[in-house]
């Protein structure tokens, strides 16, 4: 491990929470929870994450519709450097990853979570950190 991030996890699933939390603790970094889209939108307008993982289906707001949204707020406040955005999603249909990356997410990954997978995406988009 190279650095230590700051990681939005937003994840309606308890136990999903409990083990991706775990997962990347063991790296020391930090990990804010979200339990749904509108949380993670707001917990991003206060602070700066290097990274967020969604989830898709939540309730209240789902990670596309919050993801659309992150990139509003992003664009609305020129903010240039983009957040990276992982879908952490159990749907697996061939056009969902196309899905995900139109509403302005960067990479995709299935569940169920697996830091090893995760390490890769992150080598991908060249973040130095498991």
């Amino acid at each position: 491990m190279n650095e230590k991030l700051s990681i939005l996890l937003v994840e309606d699933n308890v136990l999903n929470q409990r083990i991706v939390t775990f997962s990347l603790k063991k790296y020391n970094h930090n990990v804010q929870i979200a339990n749904n889209g509108l949380e993670a939108l707001e917990f991003f307008k206060k602070s700066k994450f290097d990274v967020i993982l969604m989830d898709i289906m939540m309730p209240v707001m789902d990670g596309l519709e919050a993801t659309m949204k992150i990139r509003e707020f992003e664009s609305h406040n020129e903010i240039s450097d983009r957040t990276p955005i992982i879908a952490i999603t159990a749907n697996t249909m061939d056009n969902d990853r196309e899905k995900c990356l139109s509403y302005g997410m960067n990479e995709f990954m299935t569940k169920p979570f697996d830091v090893e997978k995760l390490a890769l995406i992150f080598t991908d988009l060249r973040i130095n950190a498991l």
